[in-house]
């Protein structure tokens, strides 16, 4: 009886310990050992937009700058170990709310699709995304006199959340 429990409570253990998921941050990094250097070119974009993948390249580039030990730079000069390329491949405005006595929209949503890939100096691909996909929203306003225009905030935040994400799914591999 006794070996049964001391042979079932190994089993027990060693189930957990191979299979139970959890990592280190960091072990399942997307990034090479040895790289100390990244370059993000400025994003692409296939959108008819203003600034969005500005934002977002400034973004990623202070994320990784902050987060990570590499020295990052926001063109390809040099011989970077590994660079980050970006496209918008689309951004929409939609209503989400509406004012009933204005029959006016009160609110929007923005949704972003990106896609990101990760190579090294040699061109292999170590991590890529082709649909990263953010939303945020934002209030607007009728009432002309004080109106102030919240699309260029929203832009911000949802960078800044774009940013947040992809790097940690670079440097903790989720």
């Amino acid at each position: 009886m006794i070996r049964q429990l001391i042979g079932l409570a190994v089993a027990a253990g060693l189930g957990a310990l191979s299979g139970c998921g959890y990592h280190t941050v960091g072990a399942a990094t997307h990034l090479p050992p040895d790289a100390r250097t990244l370059s993000v070119p400025m994003f692409a974009t296939r959108t008819e937009t203003y600034h969005t993948e500005t934002a977002l390249t400034d973004a990623v580039i202070r994320e990784f700058a902050a987060r990570s030990r590499m020295r990052v730079t926001p063109a390809g000069g040099g011989d970077p170990d590994v660079v980050l390329h970006g496209t918008v491949l689309n951004e929409t405005v939609a209503p989400l709310t509406y004012n009933t006595s204005t029959q006016q929209s009160s609110s929007f949503l923005i949704t972003l699709a990106v896609s990101v890939t990760l190579t090294d100096r040699d061109g292999k691909i170590l991590y890529e995304n082709k649909n990263y996909v953010f939303r945020n929203q934002y209030q607007s306003t009728s009432d002309l006199p004080t109106f102030l225009d919240e699309r260029p905030a929203a832009i911000y935040r949802l960078s800044r959340d774009f940013a947040r994400a992809l790097v940690a799914d670079v440097l903790e591999g989720m």
